[in-house]
């Protein structure tokens, strides 16, 4: 997928619009304010990982691939849906924009299933760490590429 086309699909569309909120609310804490500083950060350190990691999954065709990073894309959105509630412990003035970024999290979680849901299961390798397979493939299953029998016409017959 080319750049233009990635930058115009819904999902990374959403996660560049969780960004820009993050960007503010970070804007919006007190520097003296060292938990609410560090909460902020990691949420900007996880708003930072999700279009690239968009861009990644759909840069590949294997479904392993796009798997490993969905979980990191889902890590990444469910941490900086938690993060907000750091902000409420410490009574963040702000809690529009809490609010604001908690539904568009809500808003990207469902494009992002949607765009799971799209991953080509036939399209894999098999990831013998066992994390990422499809459906049906366990990370011991015998490789079906070590079955094609192969010989070579090149070789010298004696």
């Amino acid at each position: 997928m080319n750049k233009d086309k990635l930058e115009r699909t819904p999902l990374y569309r959403k996660a560049m619009e969780i960004l820009e909120i993050v960007e503010r609310i970070i804007q919006l804490v007190p520097e003296e304010d060292e938990f609410t500083t560090a909460v902020a950060h990691n949420m900007y350190t996880d708003a930072l990982q999700l279009a690239p990691k968009i861009a990644g999954a759909e840069g590949v065709d294997l479904y392993d691939i796009k798997m490993e990073n969905a979980a990191i894309i889902r890590k990444c959105a469910r941490e900086i849906y938690v993060g907000c509630n750091g902000f409420v412990m410490e009574g963040f003035k702000e809690v529009e924009y809490l609010e604001m970024l908690r539904g568009e999290i809500e808003e990207f979680r469902v494009l992002f299933a949607e765009w799971v849901k799209n991953f080509d299961q036939l399209n894999y390798i098999i990831d013998r760490w066992g994390l990422f397979n499809p459906p049906g493939v366990n990370y011991d299953d015998v490789d079906p590429d070590d079955n094609i029998p192969f010989d070579n016409p090149f070789d010298d017959e004696e």
